[in-house]
């Protein structure tokens, strides 16, 4: 398991989730930049980040704390569970199911009355309540990430899995909020798509391979057989 850095996987999550974002979800991330110029778009811009990542954190924490009674039920703890989880997470992305996923409308309906009352505001105040308020957007991989943020079985550690998940989708997001103009007719949302699923698909199987030593059920097998021998 120590060939898995589950904080990594999650970067690399975020990444691959980001792809399909800057073509969904550009236009709405840089909605807060409204009136926003020079050296106050790159302010605004930090703040809205910044607002993203404590969210994450928070959430993160929430899930860890959650999820560590039931961890205690595996031998292994999260050692065992989560790179499994991230295996079957990334799979999921790659075959479209995340699609699937229940987004809860109590969330898009709070995101809602967020908005509207932020983009009465300036926009550095408006670009951080709208970086808090991130994780109510109705996104499937966002909330497979933070479900699996229950499975680091501490608060500490869900922070910081859901924050490193955070990072992963910053490179891309902050290139479509300071180049959306160039890249708004480039980057169809039919095309990303295609490129995240195949991303997810082969982060999917590299981790499983590297993973593969701890399914092995040939030697348990024999291990088994040669104790009952003797």
């Amino acid at each position: 398991m120590m060939q898995i850095d589950t904080s990594a996987a999650a970067f690399v999550a975020g990444i691959v989730t980001s792809v399909h974002c800057v073509g969904m979800c550009g236009p709405l991330s840089c909605s807060w930049a409204i009136s926003a110029k020079g050296g106050g778009f790159m302010r605004s811009t930090a703040l809205y980040h910044t607002g993203r990542m404590i969210s994450y954190g928070i959430a993160g924490a929430i899930a860890g704390a959650i999820g560590a009674v039931p961890l205690a039920f595996f031998q292994h703890g999260a050692g065992m569970v989560l790179p499994w989880l991230l295996v079957l997470a990334f799979a999921c992305v790659g075959l479209g199911l995340d699609a699937w996923l229940p987004k809860p409308r109590f969330l898009s309906a709070g995101l809602r009355r967020v908005q509207t009352a932020a983009f009465r505001m300036k926009s550095t105040l408006r670009a951080a309540i709208l970086g808090l308020a991130t994780p109510l957007l109705p996104c499937g991989p966002l909330y497979m990430m933070l479900a699996l943020a229950t499975a680091n079985g501490s608060a500490v550690k869900g922070a910081g899995f859901a924050v490193a998940f955070g990072l992963g989708t910053l490179p891309l997001l902050f290139l479509a909020q300071t180049q959306l103009h160039l890249l708004g007719g480039r980057l169809q949302p039919a095309t990303m798509r295609k490129v995240q699923r195949g991303l997810a698909l082969v982060t999917a199987v590299i981790l499983a391979w590297r993973l593969r030593d701890t399914l092995d059920f040939g030697s348990s097998a024999a291990a088994s057989c040669c104790h009952a021998m003797n």
